[in-house]
Parts: structure tokens; sequence; C-alpha cells
């Protein structure tokens, strides 16, 4: 058994996720909007172009997300993506596509006593992030 990430978005979910799966390297496996329900008892508040339901998979992982109204949508709070990747440039790649236009950064990328480099940001989407490239701490 693995856990699934489920993310909320406000009525942008396609852009982020699409977003995500080409920063990241992930591939998006299903998009079903409000039109798509079979009967109007199927369908969620909104209009036909909301994401119902979105899947992407990331390596063994899978990140799903679904549009909300502005009635039902709750920022995110009390977690955080993290992800490690592999290089100092890979870092900063994906720090840049991620963090650009964010909506804060808690942490701006530098070294800890645990990483090369690391840094927590809420993006534009509102998902919270930490990124954490361990480099040659990994070993001290």
């Amino acid at each position: 058994m693995e856990p699934t990430l489920y993310l909320f978005f406000r009525g942008n979910c396609l852009e982020a996720m699409s977003h995500y799966a080409e920063t990241l390297g992930g591939e998006i496996t299903g998009v079903f909007r409000n039109g798509d329900a079979p009967d109007p008892e199927s369908r969620m508040p909104g209009g036909d172009d909301m994401i119902m339901n979105m899947h992407m998979k990331l390596g063994n992982a899978a990140i799903m997300a679904s549009d909300n109204t502005d009635e039902m949508y709750d920022k995110p709070r009390g977690f955080r993506i993290s992800i490690a990747p592999t290089s100092r440039a890979e870092f900063d790649r994906i720090y840049d596509a991620l963090a650009g236009d964010a909506e804060s950064v808690e942490m701006a990328p530098d070294k800890t006593f645990w990483a090369e480099r690391f840094a927590m940001f809420t993006d534009r989407y509102g998902t919270p992030w930490m990124l954490n490239y361990e480099g040659a701490q990994a070993s001290a």
C-alpha cells in the first residue's frame, strides 16, 4: 500500500498539474472534467471545464487533484510535498520552475546542517513544497 497525494485547486487544476508534470517529469494519465459526467447527479458544482479528477504518475508515486469552487476550497495546511532532487542543478531548476511567482517563500534556498541545499515555499497555485538536496551533507 502506498499513499497518494490528493490536491485541490481553485479552478486551475489542469494548469497546475500540467506544470508539475512538466517540471518534475511526471506523466498525466487521466483527466476527467465535470462535463464528462454521464448525468447531472454525477457532477460537482461548477462548469463543464472544471476538473473532477486528474491523475499524474510521478515515479512510483501518484498525485491526484481536482478543482473546487470558491465555496468548497480550503487552503492547504499542515503538510508539504517534499522533493529530493539528485543534483544541485536539478534542485535549482525545480526551484526556479515551482517557486517562480510563489505565493510565499518560507525559507529561501540555503545550506543546512542536513542538506547542501534546502528550501520551503508555497507556489502560485497554493501548493506547499519542500526541496531537499542532501549532496555532500548526506555522508556528514
